[in-house]
């Protein structure tokens, strides 16, 4: 019996799954605990058009994040910290610091998205990533300023 699965099943398959099951195991297990339904030539169409549509918003996703990426790369953000002698800085610059930076540059990165090498902790240039997504990965100049 061909079903399609409305949840994940252990050892069965992921959500929008259309498997071969043998008759018994889909009708007292699957299909009366309400985790698979029987498959229809309307379900597998909608499961179809389902695919389809999220491998386009997919796509579209990916071409954002490739674009911001371009934009974001090469980028000089200014963080002005408080210092103190030989230009010292009072804790170190965060990465939350440097995503209110980058927001007030028009870009919305998240915090846990940017890292770099060795703790900010003197006035100077340093280099920094944002890690759009797998594979996309943006280098920018964050340059640590005394706070006048």
């Amino acid at each position: 019996m061909k079903v399609i699965l409305k949840t994940d099943v252990k050892g069965s398959g992921k959500k929008g799954d259309v498997l071969e099951v043998s008759d018994g195991y889909a009708k007292n297990f699957l299909l009366k605990k309400g985790l698979a339904e029987i498959a229809t030539s309307s379900g597998l169409n909608e499961i179809e058009q389902k695919k389809k549509a999220d491998a386009f918003h997919k796509a579209e996703y990916v071409k954002a994040q490739r674009e911001l990426c371009d934009k974001l790369s090469g980028t000089k953000v200014t963080v002005p910290i408080r210092t103190g002698e030989n230009g010292k800085v009072f804790g170190s610059v965060t990465s939350e610091k440097i995503a209110a930076c980058l927001s007030e540059l028009g870009f919305s990165v998240d915090k846990k998205r940017i890292s770099t090498k060795e703790p900010l902790k003197n006035v100077g240039e340093y280099d920094a990533e944002v890690r759009l997504m797998e594979g996309v990965t943006a280098k920018i100049k964050v340059a640590v300023v005394p706070l006048t």
